[in-house]
């Protein structure tokens, strides 16, 4: 078995460092404050080739891996851009593989070469108000006409819907009432975000504000056959393809998080004298962080494990959620300890870790929370009666 990366993806992760890092934290802060998309920075990631590292060659991408995605999502976040950073560019990676993977060819061609070169922005909608986390309930509904469909309905919590022209949407073509299985019934669209029928409305939310989150009201949106992402009313089944490399990518963003975290913890930790001596001399400051470090690496495995898992094509389902599970845990424990640290400067916005604190939150809740992933790993793993 080996951990180390290869060449290649020792360069590219070396690469996405020196990138990332040109942003520093004061241009991060800036733009969470003021709630303004940070164009620079996702303009320089799609003018160096980034934005479509797993979008297939011939579509105008890298054609790489999910491994290679999710160094580059680790290294944005770890630079300190955080969920600000990674969530400008993940969309294109994990939201489109359902379109890579089942679009007709008019659609790859349509779609994937303009995500890849960063003009064409995606979202990704799914989440309903009265939904939540049961899918199958979904409301959303695409009633065939001629030629095509007329979709109405609600989404929650899109996130880039008002920076995106197009979404890859996700809504009912039978009734749940009207099919043997919950999951049956459901197709997968790719709209566009006309403002005469697709309204959006900000989301005043805690954390990672330079890139909002949206209530979307879907108001008789006509789409036409073509739109329609594979066969008609096998849209969950689609949906299932991207929600693996979801959870494996964003478990090393929470990693990056918690990498910055600790990285600026332990330099207040020497710099900081208090008492005549440095505080991270002093073992209350000093273990907390040692064990910060020793989470992140432990759930840094499982997050490699997952993600070499999908590149080759087995089955990942325990490893990515559990990936999930762990570095979201350990990102969150670590930018926690990050403010401790600090003491009363923890919380002042000018050090930053407070940023890296409201960031990693997210992942505990997004895009599955914790209890959820203990939902699949007790039914799924350990075989016992499912719980919901």
């Amino acid at each position: 078995m080996h951990f180390e990366l290869t060449p290649d993806q020792q360069s590219l992760r070396a690469g996405a460092r020196e990138l990332a890092r040109s942003f520093p934290d004061e241009y991060w802060a800036e733009r969470d404050a003021n709630n303004e998309f940070p164009w620079d920075f996702y303009n320089a990631f799609a003018e160096g080739g980034w934005l479509g590292i797993a979008i297939p060659e011939e579509y105008g991408g890298g054609g790489l891996g999910i491994l290679e995605a999710a160094l580059l999502l680790e290294e944005v976040a770890a630079s300190g851009a955080g969920m600000n950073g990674c969530s400008t560019m993940h969309l294109t990676i994990f939201g489109l593989n359902t379109i890579v993977k089942h679009g007709s060819e008019e659609l790859r061609k349509e779609v994937l070469p303009a995500a890849a070169e960063g003009s064409l922005h995606v979202c990704f909608g799914v989440t309903e108000p009265d939904a939540g986390t049961d899918t199958t309930r979904i409301s959303t509904f695409a009633k065939p006409v001629p030629g095509g469909y007329v979709i109405n309905g609600r989404k929650v919590w899109i996130t880039k819907a008002g920076d995106s022209q197009k979404m890859v949407l996700i809504a009912r073509t039978t009734r749940r009432e009207e099919v043997d299985r919950a999951t049956d019934g459901m197709s997968l669209f790719l709209i566009d975000i006309a403002p005469e029928h697709v309204h959006l409305s900000p989301i005043p939310k805690l954390g990672r504000n330079a890139v909002s989150s949206y209530e979307v009201v879907i108001d008789d949106l006509f789409v036409p056959e073509s739109a329609r992402v594979g066969a008609e009313g096998q849209g969950f089944k689609y949906l299932l393809d991207g929600l693996n490399p979801e959870r494996i990518l964003l478990a090393h963003e929470a990693l990056g998080i918690g990498r910055a975290a600790l990285d600026r913890a332990v330099r207040y930790a020497k710099e900081r004298v208090v008492f005549d001596r440095p505080i991270g001399q002093n073992q209350g400051i000093a273990f907390p962080l040692a064990e910060a470090a020793t989470r992140l690496d432990a759930a840094e495995l499982m997050a490699r494990n997952a993600a070499w898992r999908y590149d080759q094509g087995l089955s990942c389902g325990r490893e990515a959620n559990m990936a999930k599970w762990l570095c979201a845990d350990a990102g969150f424990q670590a930018a926690d300890q990050a403010i401790q640290t600090h003491g009363g400067m923890g919380y002042a916005r000018e050090y930053h870790v407070e940023r890296y604190f409201r960031e990693s939150r997210i992942l505990r809740l997004a895009p599955v929370s914790q209890e959820m992933v203990l939902n699949y790993v007790s039914n799924h793993v350990l075989g016992l009666p499912k719980s919901y």
